[in-house]
């Protein structure tokens, strides 16, 4: 399949927002006023989109908003993309589209002068993310919704 993967605007949350309804609200069970965070307004949103329509997105944050979220972990917003709420819907898995939102990520925050992507992977998913060349670091951890996550950075 053919995917097109596009850094968005506001105009296309909603689309975003209804893949990753049916991946983390749907399929995992985390309710939605979890999943749709106040940082959806300051996070760089980009959105896969095959002949079915929208099938993969993910999000995100640098600057500020990286800060106030992710300081505690010791990221600094100023030269850390914080990856977050990647979602792949079910008939397009284990096509490379979710590497592909990663790699898409990362050129996006290399061509706004970032140094390195931090991300809070769900356990299940360590693998993947280390094929990508990210190194999981520090103790297992619930990051509020009940899934065992675990910090990974990559240098860029």
């Amino acid at each position: 399949m053919t995917y097109r993967i596009e850094v968005v605007g506001a105009d296309a949350l909603e689309a975003c927002r209804g893949v990753r309804r049916e991946v983390f609200v749907v399929e995992q069970r985390i309710p939605e006023p979890e999943e749709m965070d106040e940082y959806d307004a300051h996070a760089v949103h980009l959105l896969a989109t095959g002949p079915q329509g929208p099938t993969g997105t993910v999000r995100f944050l640098h600057g500020a908003a990286a800060d106030k979220k992710y300081g505690h972990a010791g990221v600094d917003g100023a030269t850390t993309a914080v990856l977050g709420r990647l979602a792949v819907l079910p008939a397009a898995r284990g096509t490379g589209l979710g590497a592909d939102l990663v790699r898409a990520v990362e050129a996006e925050a290399l061509r706004r002068g970032l140094a390195e992507v931090y991300l809070e992977a769900q356990t299940h998913a360590l693998g993947f993310y280390e094929r990508l060349g990210y190194a999981a670091y520090g103790p297992e951890f619930d990051e509020g919704s009940g899934i065992p996550h675990r910090a990974m950075r990559r240098a860029l």
